[in-house]
């Protein structure tokens, strides 16, 4: 079997691609955030430049948008560029609203 290798608990998960690829399926909310931070932590180390596909994540709050911030703290202490693809609508529009959305978006 040829399982890619991939971080889940609950109904969130966080797959690795490689080559400091990841893509995030299920919610980003305050049931999830927490288990996908910590998983994320061994799941990003090492990574050079980390990219986040959020195509899988059918929804969103303001914890998700808080674990995006996180990730960016995380991988600026670490010096690893990182780029989110495909952001969720519901995130999106709370970003804007808080006016950290060019944070997201930056290069």
């Amino acid at each position: 079997m040829n399982a890619k290798p991939s971080v889940a608990q609950g109904t969130a998960s966080l797959e690795a691609l490689g080559n400091g690829r990841f893509k995030v399926r299920g919610p980003m909310d305050a049931a999830t955030v927490t288990d996908l931070l910590e998983r994320s932590e061994a799941a990003f180390r090492g990574s050079k430049t980390l990219e986040i596909d959020l195509g899988g994540v059918p929804e969103g709050d303001s914890a998700g948008l808080a674990l995006m911030i996180e990730w960016i703290r995380r991988a600026r202490k670490q010096n690893q560029p990182l780029r989110f693809h495909n952001l969720p609508t519901q995130i999106a529009a709370l970003a804007r609203i808080s006016q950290v959305d060019e944070l997201l978006t930056a290069r």
